[in-house]
């Protein structure tokens, strides 16, 4: 979705639901499950969704969709505000054409944050489903466990939205409040501590009245699926993580699920930019962001062997990969003095983005040498703001 809006969220292991862990570390990961005010307190200051969303929304051109739907996966979908956005932008582009959307997401408050911005989207655009599943990177594209037991076990829900204005669809989305908290229920993993999932769930909602014409469209139980014109990989890992685990466990599922001509847009943050000057000051010499583009793609490569040849995984130039997004400030509050609140927010922000774990904040916030470090960068900017940087890869036409 993270670091995107629910990076939150976007940041799960693939494996078996668990974000991941580095070996070389004895300290807890970063859990931003634990981190639920640092998420929302950066959302709510920062634009980086809608920064997302309009890079997504610019892949919608490449497109050609195929019946009997456009089909969108997003693998980490957050509080859907990125999903919701990007959804908007497609009914623009194909106020016709059915649309399915599958979403990843483990978190229940996303999940319940998710579909409260959904019934718009099925007022405006009727022939869609949404689907949403907590299953990890390798299986939640084909909507089916890989071991035999779960997927006997696999909780599959389907939600039929009667009525005629988004008002009813939210009233029944509202009552779903039960089925999401069976199906979304989660327990720590015995390995790392992490949220895994209690059982394998996947919820797919649609309008009653678009039943007939969205048949072959709409998911059936026991069908694995795996084809999708256009995949949303935003923040999906851990940034000290090896390009290598990244390969394997997040990016050579998704590109092995994109359709011929399909897209796979991932996002994650670069830094060289005001937020991580910031942490330098007080850990001079940090720099989270070591993987770019460029290794990201050579291990891709290198992990689909033989079958890298079926995809383009050339590496954009900067001018074209980079995107920045702000904090929002008032011009009046970048001065000579900086008033709390904002020093608080742009703290948080930078702490956030650069994933420092809890336990290195204790000396720094105690002296207070973090608030004279975000003023002084502040302003020497007169704001703050953040990089991603952002690469494709699509699958060849045969």
């Amino acid at each position: 979705m993270d670091v995107a809006g629910k990076q939150a969220a976007a940041i799960q292991d693939p494996v078996g639901s668990e974000r991941p862990r580095a070996a070389e570390s004895h300290s807890p990961p970063f859990r931003f499950y634990d981190n639920r005010q640092k998420y929302l307190a950066f959302v709510n200051t920062c634009n980086e969704k809608s920064a997302v969303a309009r890079r997504a929304a610019h892949e919608l051109s490449y497109l050609k969709p195929t019946p009997p739907a456009l089909r969108f996966f997003d693998a980490g979908m957050g509080d859907a505000t990125v999903l919701s956005r990007l959804m908007r932008s497609t009914h623009r582009a194909f106020p016709t054409v059915p649309l399915l959307v599958v979403a990843k997401e483990i978190s229940l408050e996303d999940v319940r944050l998710g579909l409260e911005k959904m019934p718009d989207r099925f007022n405006e655009h009727p022939a869609t489903v949404l689907v949403i599943t907590n299953l990890n990177y390798a299986e939640a594209p084909r909507l089916m466990p890989r071991d035999v037991q779960s997927a006997a076990a696999l909780n599959w829900q389907e939600v039929r939205l009667t009525g005629n204005c988004a008002h009813e669809y939210a009233e029944q989305i509202e009552e779903l409040e039960p089925t999401l908290t069976y199906g979304w229920q989660t327990k720590p993993s015995a390995k790392s501590g992490n949220p895994v999932y209690v059982r394998p769930s996947v919820l797919v909602v649609y309008r009653d009245d678009h039943k007939f014409l969205l048949d072959a469209v709409i998911p059936k139980p026991g069908r694995s699926f795996e084809s999708y014109d256009l995949i949303l990989a935003s923040q999906p890992w851990r940034a000290r993580m090896s390009a290598e685990f990244k390969a394997q466990k997040v990016l050579a599922p998704l590109a092995r699920s994109l359709a011929v001509g399909g897209r796979l847009l991932a996002v994650q943050s670069h830094g060289h930019d005001p937020g991580l000057e910031i942490v330098q000051k007080l850990w001079p010499g940090e720099n989270p962001f070591q993987i770019d583009r460029h290794a990201l793609l050579a291990a891709l490569k290198s992990e689909l062997g033989r079958d890298a040849r079926d995809f383009s995984l050339t590496a954009l130039p900067d001018e074209k990969a980079l995107f920045r997004y702000d904090m929002h400030t008032l011009p009046s509050e970048i001065g000579d003095r900086i008033g709390t609140s904002t020093l608080f927010a742009a703290w948080n922000a930078a702490i956030y983005v650069n994933q420092i774990e809890d336990e290195r904040l204790d000396a720094v916030v105690q002296n207070g040498a973090y608030l004279d470090a975000t003023q002084a960068v502040l302003q020497k900017y007169s704001g703050l703001w953040f990089n991603d940087e952002t690469f494709v890869v699509t699958r060849r036409k045969t």
